[in-house]
C-alpha cells in the first residue's frame, strides 16, 4: 500500500477509466464501472486493488493473485484465476508508469522562494520557481520556468539551468549549462574539478580545469554523483541519459543519449560514449576510450580497450559475453578436478 503520507492519492477509478489510461482492452466483460482503489504490487494487492503481472518465468505467482483486476498481457491471461477482472495490453510495463503516475503524485512544494534562501542581485529566476531554505545562487544565474531547487543546494556563478528542472538537496551545479526537464539527485556534484595533477620536481601539481559540463535534456543524474568538468574541452551528457547514484563521470568524458550508466560505474577521463550504450553496476573504463552506439556492458566489467557498436561484453578484462561464460564454464569444470 502506497502511503499517502509521502504520496499523493488521486482518486478510485472505474475499470473504464483504467482501461483508457493504460492503453489496455478488458477480457472480463461487464466491469466497466467497476472501482479500483490503488495500483499495488502482485504480491501485496487486496479486494480493491488492481496489480500487474508480465513475468512469464514467476507464472506460479498468478494462482495467488487477490486483487480485483490485474493488467497483463494477451499471452499470460490464461493464468489469472477466475473472480479477477481481466485487461490485456501489448507492454504492461508501459502502462503500469502511466496509471501508477494517474493514482498518485508526489507533493511537489509550492513556487515560492523561502526568505532564507540566499540569491545573487544578479542571477534571473523564471515563472514558477520552487527555492527552498538554505539554498545558494550565485552571480549571473539563469534558472528557467516551474523548476524546483530543494533545501541547501548550490548554484555556482554563471550556470544556466533550463525549464522544468529539479535540483535535490544538498547537489551543488558549476561550471555547468543544463538543458530543459532535468533532474539532479540529492547530493550529486556537477562540475567539480577533474582529477588532472602532473609530476613536477617529484611533486603532483594540478593542472587547471578550465572546461564546462554541458548537460542536454531529459537527463536525471543519480543522488552523489560526481561529473567533473572539462579539462580543456567540455564533459558533455547527451539528451535522455540516465545516470545511477555514485557514478563518476570524470573530465572530458562525452556521453551520447539515451545512455544508462548503472551505480558506481567509474568512467575515466576523455572517454565517448555513443548513444544507448548500457553500462551494468560497478563498471570501469580506462581513459581514452570509445565505446559504440548500442554497446551492453556486463556488471563489474573492466574496461581496457575500445568497444564495437552493438557489442555485448563482460568480465576483466572485457570480452564478448559468449567468451565470458565460457570462460566461466571451463573455471568451474577444471575447479572440481
Amino acid at each position: 500500500m502506497v502511503d499517502t503520507v509521502f504520496y499523493k492519492h488521486n482518486g478510485a477509478k472505474t475499470i473504464k477509466e483504467i482501461a483508457a489510461i493504460a492503453d489496455a482492452v478488458l477480457i472480463t466483460e461487464g466491469k466497466e464501472k467497476e472501482q479500483i482503489e490503488n495500483v499495488c504490487s502482485i504480491e501485496s494487492a487486496g479486494s480493491q486493488d488492481i496489480c500487474f503481472f508480465y513475468d512469464k518465468k514467476n507464472k506460479d505467482k498468478a494462482t495467488h493473485i487477490k486483487a480485483k483486476a490485474c493488467i497483463t498481457t494477451e499471452e499470460l491471461a490464461r493464468f489469472i484465476p477466475d473472480g479477477v477482472i481481466v485487461l490485456t495490453c501489448s507492454n504492461p510495463k508501459l502502462s503500469f508508469i502511466h496509471l501508477v503516475s494517474n493514482f498518485y503524485s508526489e507533493n511537489k512544494p509550492v513556487p515560492q522562494i523561502s526568505p532564507n534562501a540566499t540569491i545573487a542581485k544578479t542571477a534571473k529566476i523564471g515563472k514558477n520557481c520552487s527555492i527552498a531554505a538554505g539554498v545558494v545562487i550565485e552571480d549571473d544565474v539563469v534558472i528557467g520556468d516551474n523548476c524546483i531547487i530543494e533545501p541547501n543546494a548550490v548554484i555556482s556563478s554563471g550556470c544556466k539551468i533550463g525549464n522544468n528542472c529539479r535540483i535535490g538537496n544538498n547537489a551543488s551545479i558549476a561550471y555547468c549549462l543544463m538543458g530543459n526537464d532535468c533532474y539532479i539527485y540529492t547530493g550529486a556534484r556537477i562540475g567539480q574539478d577533474g582529477f588532472g595533477f602532473s609530476v613536477v620536481n617529484g611533486q603532483h601539481k594540478r593542472i587547471p580545469q578550465i572546461g564546462r559540463v554541458i548537460i542536454g535534456n531529459d537527463v536525471e543524474i543519480g543522488a552523489n554523483t560526481c561529473v567533473d568538468r572539462g579539462a580543456l574541452d567540455d564533459t558533455i551528457i547527451g539528451d535522455g541519459c540516465r545516470v545511477d547514484n555514485l557514478v563518476q563521470i570524470a573530465h572530458n568524458d562525452k556521453i551520447g543519449k539515451c545512455c544508462i550508466l548503472v551505480a558506481q560505474t567509474g568512467i575515466a577521463g576523455s572517454c565517448t560514449f555513443g548513444d544507448y550504450v548500457v553500462c551494468g553496476g560497478q563498471t570501469g573504463f580506462a581513459d581514452h576510450l570509445n565505446v559504440g552506439s548500442g554497446a551492453q556492458v556486463g556488471a563489474q566489467s573492466g574496461v581496457m580497450r575500445d568497444i564495437e557498436p552493438g557489442a555485448i561484453v563482460m568480465g576483466t578484462p572485457t570480452v564478448p559475453f559468449k567468451d565470458f561464460m565460457r570462460q566461466v564454464a571451463f573455471l568451474q569444470k577444471n575447479s572440481k578436478k
